[in-house]
């Protein structure tokens, strides 16, 4: 299948995602949103819950590359800072939100490969900042990503509330320097 024709079918099954919820979502809705006849994508993907399980990971709208500013520092704000606008910043935070949701509470999704395709691709960052002697190779990269990331997932899409320009910075630094008195 050609990569762009591929993309507008991962895009269509965002959309209607965010726009149906997962119980909404068919591979018939997702054919005609696409232009793509039904038959042709159940040959690529056996359910709707393997293509929403593939256009999680490779749709370009939900597309993430890890940072790389030369400090760990910089590289942890800008990725707070990516997280941020995916769940907070429409069309991104209408698709992640539901989407990811929607793989939460449908396990045969395997939202799981969403979040372990971005760490894979995080955990450059933590290699980087290893070598050039800003972090000690003990540390747990997951729980780092963890902490930050979760502090934005609970910020934005649970408790509701903005997230400010400096949350990013305010972010890191907590996790960074600590939070203690000295």
């Amino acid at each position: 299948m050609a990569p762009r024709k591929q993309q507008e079918i991962f895009d269509a099954t965002l959309w209607l995602v965010a726009e149906k919820g997962y119980d909404g979502l068919t591979v018939e809705g997702v054919a005609e949103r696409s232009g793509v006849n039904k038959t042709t994508i159940y040959r690529w993907w056996p359910s709707k819950a393997a293509l929403l399980g593939a256009a999680l990971v490779e749709a370009d709208v939900l597309g993430f590359e890890p940072p790389d500013t030369g400090s760990l520092r910089g590289d942890l704000v800008a990725l707070v800072e990516g997280v941020r606008r995916l769940l907070t910043e429409p069309p991104a935070s209408d698709i992640a939100v539901a989407a990811l949701g929607a793989a939460v509470r449908h396990p045969e999704l395997d939202g799981r490969r969403f979040f372990v395709d971005r760490f894979v691709r995080e955990r450059q960052i933590f290699e980087r900042a290893v070598r050039r002697g800003e972090l000690a190779g003990s540390v747990d990269p997951m729980l780092v990503v963890d902490l930050l990331a979760g502090a934005v997932w609970v910020r934005a899409v649970f408790r509701g509330l903005p997230v400010s320009d400096g949350f990013a910075a305010e972010a890191v630094s907590a996790v960074l320097d600590g939070v203690g008195a000295g």
